[in-house]
């Protein structure tokens, strides 16, 4: 399994929203937090190992409605 974070800006007024499709639609979503300054969503996913990380976030996370731009951490070890 591998694990990403995905910050999220959404469109003006779809945060709540935006958070509640992540959660209901995308499996691979284990945790949504709402965030403070440039990004309004941090959305924490499992992926299974062979699944490409570019594609999960530019077909499944980017062209959700309300979603209008995204910065994504790949992770490594945990500690």
């Amino acid at each position: 399994m591998h694990t990403i974070f995905v910050m999220i800006k959404c469109e003006l007024g779809q945060t709540y929203k935006t958070a509640a499709m992540i959660v209901d639609q995308v499996d691979e979503a284990a945790e949504v937090y709402s965030t403070s300054g440039g990004y309004d969503l941090l959305a924490k996913f499992h992926l299974d190992k062979d699944q490409d990380i570019g594609r999960f976030v530019t077909e499944r996370i980017q062209t959700l409605p309300g979603i209008k731009d995204t910065y994504t951490i790949t992770t490594f070890s945990a500690f």
